[in-house]
């Protein structure tokens, strides 16, 4: 298979969008794509992150890439070449910004030198490499052929020529008063062997080193504009051939080149992002993606962004589990307020999302369904400037999402029609729980509403949970299991100070 991109195996694929989608605020997939891509906002990484795949082969293709690329010996190889193309970017926005016309062309013959370098290296480390993966051997195949070919032979000779013949040259200078000549130095011999032979008979041990180390200045001053130029005359052929190089080579990156170092970063930024979560021991895997069988299960997830959070301030984090079977469609999860809910339902919509860009997600296993689009209605401070109810808003926008959703959408809801009372919740909660169903759309229902949890077959109550002895105190797990909605009770009261204890202290005071 010829090679296409390193992140489609299919020309026609989309590579990437610039619409951001709109599941990215409420799943806090914005600031993880955010963190992943800091320090390489060179790439312009964000558009990738935004074009999930929809097809298995594609997500495979990726998966397989990332796998070479946790061999450290395969990361160090394009970890290597991308250092090298940052020097090719910087030699050649230099040579643009520079005033000087040989100092543009010196810095631009070398920005040449390091990018056939670099090619040449890539391509002969990867075919050293031991990998598995179609994209990284496809391009590795690709690579040796640009090497081989007779362009990027010309290309590299010539700019190999040209330096040698650069510096070779030798001239002299001489200056008197406000007049400086330059002339070739044939005639005048190098002294600099009979001074260091005539006084080394008075050498008596060793000596302190007084020479001086100047400042390499990027580009040249006037005078050594002007030095050049006169150069340039006692040596014009080579000049003649600086300059027909650099017009003729202007463009002188292979596309293919230029657009793999950049879409490489696209694995490696992630790669960065988790080593520290998997060093810590937190487990990642790769997923089944699956676009027909209705099964998912996640063993030990969770939310990507809370987890990097929670390490770096030395917490613990909390995985939990889920699962879908048989016509099981839709997760509905009550408990007490800070239990985790609202962190599950992220997690849950992060975890699919990164598996459709093909990454490894937060877990020990998991069966995932390759959606078409993830739908997200999380609860919203009410717009004054909407002339409209926070009930009316809710309404408004479930509506534009049931009128979308299909039998392979995710559909997460956090907590809506809060705003109404407890039974206008329970009728409205249960006419768009009731659509859902029609639809088959996978669903995860976050609610204080116990009674939309055994709705009928299709749903699956769990439940955010406390420590038995102390029903104020979370402990973040999420498991399956019926609601009671004695654990919101007492968290209420807690709040409120209507508990026996609190009671009791009022009443003694």
């Amino acid at each position: 298979m010829a090679f296409q991109s390193i992140l489609l195996d299919q020309p026609e694929g989309c590579r990437e969008r610039s619409d951001c989608p709109t599941c990215f605020s409420d799943l806090n997939l914005d600031q993880i794509v955010k963190a992943v891509t800091a320090g390489k906002e060179e790439y312009n990484l964000q558009s990738f992150f935004y074009a999930a795949l929809n097809e298995e082969n594609a997500i495979l293709y990726r998966q397989d890439i990332l796998k070479d690329l946790e061999k450290q010996s395969v990361f160090s190889i394009l970890q290597t070449f991308a250092n090298q193309m940052k020097e090719v970017r910087k030699h050649v926005a230099l040579s643009e910004k520079l005033y000087y016309h040989y100092s543009k062309e010196g810095w631009f013959l070398q920005a040449v030198r390091i990018y056939c370098n670099a090619v040449s290296q890539l391509a002969g480390s990867l075919s050293a490499a031991e990998l598995h993966s179609d994209g990284l051997k496809n391009f590795c195949t690709y690579g040796n052929d640009v090497i081989r070919s007779e362009s990027f032979q010309t290309l590299q000779d010539t700019a190999e020529r040209l330096n040698s013949d650069l510096s070779a040259i030798q001239y002299c200078i001489l200056i008197r008063g406000n007049c400086v000549r330059v002339q070739k130095s044939e005639s005048e011999p190098d002294y600099s062997q009979d001074v260091a032979a005539t006084f080394e008979k008075f050498r008596q041990g060793a000596v302190k080193d007084y020479r001086i180390t100047y400042k390499h200045e990027k580009g040249m001053n006037s005078v050594e504009s002007r030095i050049i130029e006169c150069v340039a005359k006692l040596y014009p052929e080579i000049f003649t051939g600086l300059d027909d190089f650099c017009t003729k080579y202007s463009d002188f990156q292979e596309p293919k080149i230029r657009d793999f170092d950049r879409e490489i970063q696209f694995y490696v930024s992630y790669l960065e992002y988790i080593a520290p979560l998997k060093q810590s021991g937190l487990e990642f895997c790769y997923p089944a993606v699956l676009t027909e069988c209705r099964d998912i299960h996640v063993e030990q997830g969770f939310d990507l962004l809370l987890a990097k959070k929670l390490l770096s301030s030395g917490s613990a984090v909390v995985a939990n589990d889920f699962e879908l079977n048989g016509k099981e469609r839709a997760l509905i999860i009550s408990g007490p307020n800070q239990g985790g809910k609202t962190t599950f339902a992220r997690a849950f919509g992060q975890i699919h999302y990164l598996a459709a860009l093909g990454y490894p997600v937060p877990g020990r296993s998991a069966k995932l369904l390759l959606f078409d689009r993830i739908y997200t209605h999380f609860e919203r401070e009410e717009e004054m400037k909407n002339l409209s109810g926070k009930l009316q808003d809710d309404l408004i926008r479930i509506h534009a999402v049931l009128n979308q959703a299909t039998a392979n959408s995710i559909i997460i809801m956090n907590e809506i029609f809060s705003s109404t009372t407890l039974q206008d919740a329970i009728l409205l909660g249960k006419k768009v729980m009731e659509q859902i169903r029609r639809l088959e759309s996978v669903c995860v229902f976050v609610t204080f509403i116990d009674e939309m949890a055994t709705l009928n077959d299709t749903t699956v109550s769990m439940v955010s949970t406390i420590v038995p002895d102390n029903p104020t105190e979370r402990t973040y797990r999420i498991i399956r299991k019926a609601p009671d909605g004695l654990a919101y009770a007492l968290s209420i009261a807690e709040k409120y100070r209507l508990t026996d204890s609190c009671i009791k202290e009022r009443i003694q005071l």
